[in-house]
């Protein structure tokens, strides 16, 4: 899936080797194009768009993957299509909460065990970090080992290499693609560790004890994170050329070994196509009226 200014598209490989296309155009609310001009709100707004635009985008390569044109499942008559989208992008956002709330909260309990032995706030705030991580690249790595993940990492992969392809400005071919890395600067699982790295250093500004108060905080503190995380981000990929200053954004490409694989042939091909026609839809609108679409 490739995500322009004013549209996305995913492309998919049915099951007959034919590629099939769901197209999604970005919605411009005032309100919330106002929100993301503001520093540390925007990365909010973003990443909760983002959560519902992407499990759309899911479902539909979900609902063809591996089944024959003509086969998928048809929705029932008592669900109209905009309930479907919003339900899945409910869906996509509450899951994202919910992760956000696990990962955070888990490593404050975890660390709390070891207040008789580290009762100091900065050695809690190392500990919760410590386990944060912990949970966070064991996560990574066991959901990687399943079959079905390491797909989606390989796809994640092969759009890396596009993009990287695109930014070199050499032809995108599968030859020229499969050269390129993996790893890219803006992408969101750098996000993550900067989640975890910013937070530890909110952390200090606040207090650990009584634990009620510390889970409290930390709950409070979720979008604070996220805000400043985005910035961070931005920032890093910004630095990205800068002799020195670019080795900043390196702990988010190192997790992304974990989050992309590396793809096979036949699946750049499908991330060439799906970014070639994002080109096509952001040039002629009218296209998007050939594709699946909300």
């Amino acid at each position: 899936m490739f995500g322009g200014k004013d549209h996305s598209v995913t492309a998919v490989r049915r099951k007959d080797e034919s590629i099939e296309y769901f197209y999604a155009k970005k919605e411009k609310k005032p309100l919330l194009q106002k929100l993301k001009k503001v520093p540390f709100l925007r990365g909010n707004v973003a990443l909760i768009e983002s959560a519902g635009l992407g499990a759309r985008h899911m479902q539909f390569s979900g609902d063809r993957y591996d089944v024959m044109p003509g086969e998928e499942e048809e929705q029932g008559p008592e669900m109209s299509k905009l309930q479907m989208i919003l339900g899945v992008a409910v869906v996509g956002v509450l899951s994202f909460l919910f992760g956000k709330f696990v990962f955070t909260l888990v490593p404050v309990f975890l660390a709390e065990l070891f207040s008789p032995w580290i009762p100091d706030k900065t050695g809690q705030i190392l500990l919760e970090t410590l386990f944060k991580l912990i949970l966070l690249f064991g996560y990574l790595y066991f959901i990687s080992m399943m079959p079905i993940i390491k797909r989606v990492f390989q796809y994640h992969g092969s759009e890396h290499k596009v993009i990287n392809c695109y930014e070199a400005g050499l032809e995108l071919t599968v030859e020229n693609v499969q050269k390129q890395s993996r790893l890219h600067y803006r992408c969101g699982s750098s996000f993550i560790l900067f989640t975890v790295v910013v937070g530890m250093f909110v952390y200090f500004l606040f207090p650990t004890d009584p634990l009620w108060l510390r889970v409290l905080i930390r709950i409070l503190l979720i979008p604070v994170v996220i805000g400043i995380s985005f910035e961070v981000l931005q920032g890093t990929n910004a630095l990205r050329n800068i002799p020195v200053l670019k080795y900043l954004g390196y702990p988010g490409l190192w997790l992304q070994l974990l989050t992309t694989k590396e793809p096979k042939d036949d699946m750049v091909e499908v991330a060439i196509c799906s970014f070639k026609k994002l080109h096509e839809v952001e040039k002629n609108p009218e296209i998007a009226k050939e594709l699946a679409h909300d």
